[in-house]
């Protein structure tokens, strides 16, 4: 398991280089500045302005300053946002994002796998047919589309729920962003648990537990489910990292004080520090995740152990 996790380290930290240095220089070459917008600014100021933020010097030069400031944890003042550093900024946003995520897993994980577990229990049935219609339904549509469609209905025509604002985390703000993250990993997880116990329901170790007299709950719990979660966890890890770094168009949707919301608009107003420290965070997420789900699937699978003793 150690050489297993130590290959896994041994090319995470390289991924990570890779991805950093490709967001800074696709960030470099798009068209446009930071401070393209301050035309009515005397040449001469508007050089000093890009000289205190290192932005006169090459290319080069730039990305090695800011590699050295970034192993450090400094990832420099927002160009955009006056007086705060991309670490606050990040800071500030990053717990509601995680908040809005974690839950949206949470909510996603209870509904697919119960939808999965009762559809390939019902196999071939009127309940299995609907539960994958609605998964269907549910990965065709993407969070963009069902977000507007649950505040118009939610919000605006029934009046049941706020359709934008945090106050604090309040239930009632949480409910729609949620429940849109949510919804297409539903439709995913549904998917995947379905196969899964279906796979393992015609293995022969539960045929011989059912000749053997069992029970049918107990085969379910004790034998079906642990195998039939394997893939499940596999694939828990990117779906974690992804549903909480896809929560930026539900941020501006829902107006939340997230992280993507800076991720967006420094992206539009090339804020090159801020876009760069949330690049670092959500590669970093979706990394750690990944390794962890790893380590979950080996630990589940002593095959994948094995392969790497």
């Amino acid at each position: 398991m150690l050489n297993y996790t130590l290959r896994r380290l041994g090319i995470a930290i390289p991924t990570l280089f890779i991805i950093v240095t490709a967001a800074f220089f696709l960030m470099r070459l798009a068209p446009g500045g930071p401070f393209d917008a301050e035309a009515d600014l005397e040449p001469e100021v508007l050089e000093n302005i890009r000289a205190s933020y290192d932005l006169d010097k090459p290319l080069l030069t730039q990305y090695r300053l800011f590699l050295q400031r970034a192993v450090r944890g400094d990832f420099g003042p927002s160009l955009v946002y006056k007086d705060y550093s991309v670490t606050e900024l990040i800071a500030i946003g990053l717990p509601v994002s995680i908040q809005l995520g974690l839950l949206a897993k949470l909510l996603a994980l209870v509904l697919g796998c119960t939808g999965g577990i009762v559809a390939a229990l019902r196999q071939n049935t009127t309940v299995d047919h609907a539960v994958m219609a609605m998964a269907m339904t549910g990965i065709a549509l993407p969070a963009f589309v069902t977000a507007p469609i649950l505040a118009l209905v939610f919000g605006l025509y029934l009046k049941l729920l706020p359709v934008a604002g945090w106050d604090d985390g309040a239930w009632r703000n949480l409910v729609l962003p949620v429940v849109a993250l949510a919804l297409p990993q539903v439709a995913v997880i549904a998917r995947l648990m379905r196969g899964g116990m279906l796979e393992v329901l015609r293995a022969s170790f539960v045929r011989t537990a059912r000749a053997r007299g069992l029970g049918e709950a107990r085969i379910v719990t004790r034998h079906v489910l642990p195998t039939a979660l394997i893939p499940l966890v596999g694939y828990l890890g990117p779906a974690l990292a992804g549903i909480m770094t896809g929560s930026l168009v539900i941020e501006l949707i829902f107006n939340l004080p997230g992280v993507g919301r800076y991720f967006v608009q420094g992206a539009l107003n090339r804020d090159y520090p801020l876009v760069m420290g949330i690049v670092i965070v959500y590669a970093t997420f979706i990394i750690l995740f990944n390794l962890l789900s790893d380590l979950a699937y080996a630990g589940l699978d002593p095959r994948v152990r094995k392969a790497y003793r």
